[in-house]
């Protein structure tokens, strides 16, 4: 099985700042908090979340940019924190600022 991909719209609720792995990658750690209406089982479910993300490379240096508060749409995949770790975090791939 394949298929690891998430899209999801949220604010930005916390914002590290910018650091560099060993390897001179930048990357950035943030929080994105969801809020949406969402049909299960034939009823309506009020889903609020926040969600551990983090963006590398170019993508890190696009999210440093972004503001506490600013609404965006992310495209990523899901991994464990660390490899002992049994927490999820949002990689992401790229993402739009949505006005």
């Amino acid at each position: 099985m394949n298929c690891n991909r998430v899209v999801l719209c949220g604010l930005i609720v916390e914002k590290e700042e910018i650091r560099y792995t060993p390897a001179g990658i930048p990357i950035v750690n943030f929080k994105i908090g969801h809020e949406s209406e969402q049909i299960e089982a034939g009823g309506k479910r009020l889903v609020q979340c926040e969600i551990s993300s983090v963006a590398l490379d170019k993508v890190a240096q696009d999210v440093n940019r972004l503001k506490i508060g600013d609404y965006v749409k992310l495209d990523g995949f899901l991994s464990r924190k660390s490899r002992m770790s049994t927490h999820l975090v949002l990689h992401v791939n790229k993402f739009e600022l949505k006005r």
